[in-house]
């Protein structure tokens, strides 16, 4: 299932999330940019499990976190960008304007190292680096299943050798979506390169991560208008 859009208007501008996305995409023009030195940035920035042990132990605290953070605004492919920054389009945009542009970005930033953290204790032994921000729009797509269950996402269903467009309740296209992230992340689990090259527990994380800071992030309102009662009333 591909989202395309959601039903739910922002009443701000979607500052932040343009922003990261902007930052997303400035970072990896310069990985490609890079050439045969590729392999050696993503070596030095990306999370590498087994390093971040390591250095904690000889308590290098700062290089050994640092990672957490560098790691999520770097991506393997066109592919993993184009999908990331497309995710955080669709959910980013109303989980701002329920926090706010600042709060946005530290409950994301947050979200993230969660998520990397998820991945380190679940593939400690790993010396493989990690990349990528689906961990920290993990925690975005979490906070959106608390806010707006009652939104509909249209999504591009596959159906044998055709696509169907379905508008799907938020909370059922993100229910299976962690569902499977549960079920493949369990089902990898000690399989090391063979688990398909995805950090899935950092996936995990980060939607449990976001499903609770939400509470701490949101900001409160004072009403909501009977128009957009339904979309914006949380479970």
């Amino acid at each position: 299932m591909f989202p395309i859009r959601d039903t739910v208007q922002s009443r701000t501008p979607p500052i932040m999330t343009v922003v990261l996305i902007i930052i997303n995409a400035v970072i990896f023009i310069y990985q490609v940019s890079l050439g045969s030195r590729l392999d050696d940035f993503i070596s030095a920035f990306g999370f590498v499990p087994t390093r971040f042990f390591h250095l904690l132990e000889k308590g290098n605290i700062f290089f050994g976190v640092l990672p957490l953070f560098t790691s999520m605004f770097l991506h393997g492919g066109w592919f993993h960008i184009i999908g990331n920054m497309w995710y955080l389009w669709i959910f980013g945009d109303n989980v701002e304007d329920r926090m706010g542009h600042i709060r946005f970005f530290f409950f994301y930033i947050l979200c993230g190292i969660c998520a990397g953290l998820s991945h380190a204790f679940m593939n400690f032994r790993s010396g493989i680096p990690t990349v990528g921000a689906s961990g920290a729009i993990a925690g975005v797509m979490g906070a959106y299943f608390i806010l707006y269950p009652r939104a509909r996402i249209w999504t591009l269903v596959p159906i044998f050798f055709f696509a169907q467009f379905v508008e799907i309740p938020a909370f059922v296209f993100l229910g299976f979506w962690i569902l499977m992230q549960l079920f493949i992340g369990t089902f990898s689990m000690g399989m090391g390169p063979l688990s398909g090259g995805v950090a899935w527990w950092a996936h995990i994380g980060g939607f449990i991560a976001g499903a609770l800071l939400i509470f701490v992030f949101k900001r409160r309102e004072k009403f909501i208008t009977r128009r957009f009662a339904d979309e914006y009333r949380p479970w």
